[in-house]
């Protein structure tokens, strides 16, 4: 994919709505409604990565940890800059 940037992202299941939480030893936390099974959760967190970002759900793609809450994602058509861009106004009040 060319522009696009890898995101590790800490992923909180079943938690009361879907929302970003800040940034955990490197990685994005996120909290999602969705419980951990049969990969509810995964595409949860990749339909709201995309929201939140501002792409196309199909730019968003799970690379590693389906199975657990340390995930990483590979994000199309953002630079790293771009990318971490439009997180800052999400995790700005830390």
């Amino acid at each position: 994919m060319a522009d696009s940037t890898e995101l590790r992202v800490h992923v909180q299941p079943r938690a009361s709505r879907n929302e970003v939480v800040g940034w955990r030893e490197g990685a994005l936390a996120v909290r999602l409604t969705a419980p951990p099974v049969d990969g509810a959760a995964n595409k949860a967190c990749r339909d709201f990565l995309a929201q939140v970002l501002g792409v196309r759900r199909a730019d968003v793609e799970l690379l590693s940890g389906e199975k657990s809450r340390e995930k990483r994602f590979r994000v199309g058509g953002l630079s790293e800059e771009a990318l971490r861009g439009r997180l800052v106004s999400l995790t700005a009040d830390e």
